[in-house]
């Protein structure tokens, strides 16, 4: 298939897959330059390392299923993009425009880009209505407009899945309950709040222990000391004068 072309979904008009390449974020979305496209690949790569690291602290804490397929879905998004611009310009030629070719796999020549610096294919396209703007709506008034424009790949759904099913069915993680996979919740404000109480109430014991042991250690000292006069005066008392 090559680039700019597309087929219908299932005979629908307003469903098709077009095959695009987008050098940027979701939907197409760019981030311009070279140095533009590498920051972009070196922070997917960050968030996943992040979202791996929170996934798994999420399952110890035994987090609601719901809760960690959210959470996976946006983690395999963000994967499935960071594959695509790593690998898909070294393994690939370009593709050219509406000419009816497909790019070459492998080509002697090498691909036309190198690591993390490929393209993202995008592929499903559902321009289900379109029409114009009002002429009283305010800044765009009479203009042309086209629902769904954007072009996107499965990546990007995943991860508009997962954000939309947290924001929708688990909006009470954002304010500090972490659903659990037994029904329950866990409010992490209190658990914080618990904890450090917990730490000063250790702080405190800790202290009150050591003022026992100085207590004791006091105790010992006037004990020694009072023994130590008595045999002083002991001493004093058995002792004969001398002629």
């Amino acid at each position: 298939m090559g680039l700019g072309e597309e087929f219908a979904i299932f005979g629908l008009d307003w469903a098709r897959i077009h095959f695009v390449e987008n050098e940027g974020m979701a939907f197409g979305i760019t981030l311009g330059g070279s140095y533009g496209k590498l920051a972009l690949s070196l922070f997917r790569i960050v968030a996943v390392g992040f979202l791996i690291y929170y996934i798994r602290l999420l399952a110890n804490a035994r987090a609601a299923f719901g809760l960690l397929a959210c959470f996976a879905l946006i983690l395999s998004g963000a994967i499935g993009n960071i594959l695509d611009s790593a690998f898909y310009g070294v393994i690939f030629s370009e593709t050219p425009y509406h000419t009816g070719k497909i790019a070459e796999m492998f080509p002697e020549a090498g691909g036309y880009a190198g690591f993390l610096y490929g393209k993202v294919v995008d592929m499903f396209y559902f321009p289900m209505f379109e029409g114009n703007f009002p002429g009283w709506f305010p800044f765009w008034g009479g203009d042309h407009f086209l629902f769904f424009r954007p072009v996107f790949n499965v990546a990007d759904t995943a991860i508009t899945v997962g954000v939309l099913s947290l924001l929708l069915f688990h909006r009470g993680f954002f304010s500090g309950k972490l659903p659990l996979d037994d029904g329950t919740f866990l409010d992490q404000n209190e658990e914080e709040v618990s904890d450090t109480v917990s730490e000063k109430e250790e702080e405190n014991k800790g202290a009150v222990s050591s003022i026992e042991n100085l207590d004791v250690d006091n105790e010992k000292l006037e004990d020694e000391v009072k023994a130590s006069t008595e045999d002083l005066i002991e001493k004093d008392s058995t002792s004969e004068p001398q002629p």
